[in-house]
């Protein structure tokens, strides 16, 4: 063997005792330390704050220090399928309570969930739920001649038909969406004109007011071209599509 092989191989072992005399105590410090668990920690960190960007700023409807969730329900639709509230997850939907022979809000209220269904035609997870208070009437046929008539196209808008008792419970104890029978008023029934917004997990959400409170629902009363009615009260289609699209974005 030549004396400069033997030379290599001091040089070589000579910078292996090198490396561990300054490198290998720095190791062991370093996880003795916890330092390798920090960094990990970082990551997770990091992690977590990616996630936090895509939360928007909507509020959750507080019931009893508890995020307000949509109650089970289980109703059949305008093409004869069986919808309940698990159809809904993973999609954004609006919810309303209206009846076909409704002569007076319900056609302003379909008209302007028309529109927000064509403003987000290109999103397959958003959905509107359509609840009748008049089931006797409102059969699966005469809500698939209601559909073709106002232009309802999104396969996730069902409207539904089912249990008077179950439908009315739901409106008023799950949504809050006042709904009654009336002979005094016109058409015989009354019911909420506001529009219900849920997020992708079943939580009824919604913007805050001034104060900091959520608004809950939203006027589907006004048409967004409108502006404001006859009583100065303004359309709030366009912040519901705004919020629409919060939602989304979770």
């Amino acid at each position: 063997m030549s004396k400069k092989t033997n030379y290599s191989y001091v040089g070589i072992a000579f910078i292996i005792l090198v490396f561990g005399i300054i490198f290998i105590p720095r190791i062991l410090d370093r996880i003795s330390n916890n330092d390798v668990t920090r960094e990990e920690s970082r990551s997770k960190e990091v992690s977590k704050t990616n996630i936090n960007e895509n939360k928007s700023d909507l509020a959750y409807l507080d019931i009893n220090g508890s995020p307000k969730k949509v109650p089970e329900f289980r109703f059949t639709n305008q093409d004869g399928q069986i919808i309940s509230n698990e159809d809904y997850l993973g999609k954004v939907y609006v919810v309303e309570f209206f009846f076909t022979t409704c002569p007076t809000i319900c056609p302003i209220m379909n008209r302007n969930l028309v529109e927000i269904q064509n403003q987000f035609e290109d999103f397959e997870d958003f959905g509107v739920a359509s609840f009748t208070i008049t089931p006797e009437i409102d059969t699966p046929e005469v809500l698939k001649s209601y559909a073709e008539k106002y232009g309802i196209t999104n396969p996730n808008w069902h409207l539904m038909t089912g249990d008077e008792t179950e439908i009315y419970k739901l409106a008023n104890e799950g949504f809050n969406l006042y709904t009654a029978k009336d002979d005094t008023v016109e058409g015989g029934f009354e019911h909420s004109g506001n529009f219900a917004l849920i997020d992708k997990k079943g939580f009824i959400r919604s913007r805050r007011d001034n104060f900091g409170n959520p608004l809950i629902f939203y006027n589907g009363l006004v048409p967004e071209d409108q502006g404001v009615d006859d009583e100065g009260i303004p359309q709030e289609i366009t912040i519901l599509k705004e919020d629409i699209a919060k939602l989304l974005k979770e």
